[in-house]
Formats: C-alpha cells, structure tokens, sequence
C-alpha cells in the first residue's frame, strides 16, 4: 500500500493535463492506484444499460480517477499549490504524530 500525500476533502490544485490550474476538493483517494478522485476534474461519461422492461437508459457525467502525482496540495495560508513535509510533534496524551506542513510557509496544514 502506498502512501499519499493526499487526503480525502482536501483542496487541490491540477498540474497538468486538459484541467491544469484548476481547483477542486477530493473526492476519493485510492492509495493502492496511487490515484484521486477531484471535484469537477476530468469528466467522463458512464452509459448506463436498462436492465429491466421499463427502466431507461441514461449518459451520466461523473468524475474519473487520475493520478495523485498530477496535483498538488493548496496551502490554506499561502493560497498556493504547495509541496508538504511532515513533522513530529506531540498531541494532549504526549504521543508523537505527524503533522502535514506547506513546504514554503512552515503552516500546518
């Protein structure tokens, strides 16, 4: 399993492809595809087959996946696509956690 960078309702921003620049909230995460779902980003289109006398066949937009090398984090403080870093600090029971930080404003994200 790997580990991402991304984490579920996150606001991202897209690097590259046909929806570069744009921002969205993640949907989904798929850490073992190394892959994510955005709000608003890469639409596809699902045919849906009737299956029984009476339902009706249907074209549905939805979001597809991509992957999660593709965007990049937006720094709450900087407003900006950032890298992340990590570091350790210490909760209320004194255990030691992992704490996502921007990458060039040192805030914690």
């Amino acid at each position: 399993m790997n580990k991402l960078h991304i984490k579920k309702d996150d606001l991202v921003v897209v690097l590259s492809g046909d929806d570069k620049g744009a921002r969205g909230k993640v949907l989904a995460v798929a850490p073992s595809e190394g892959k994510v779902m955005v709000e608003g980003v890469n639409k596809v289109k699902k045919h849906n087959k009737a299956r029984k006398q009476g339902d009706v066949s249907s074209i549905v937009e939805t979001e597809g996946a991509f992957y999660a090398s593709k965007v990049q984090l937006v720094c709450p403080a900087c407003d900006k696509g950032v890298r992340v870093r990590y570091s350790v600090e210490t909760d209320k029971d004194g255990n030691q956690v992992k704490v996502r930080v921007c990458a060039k404003c040192g805030a914690k994200i």
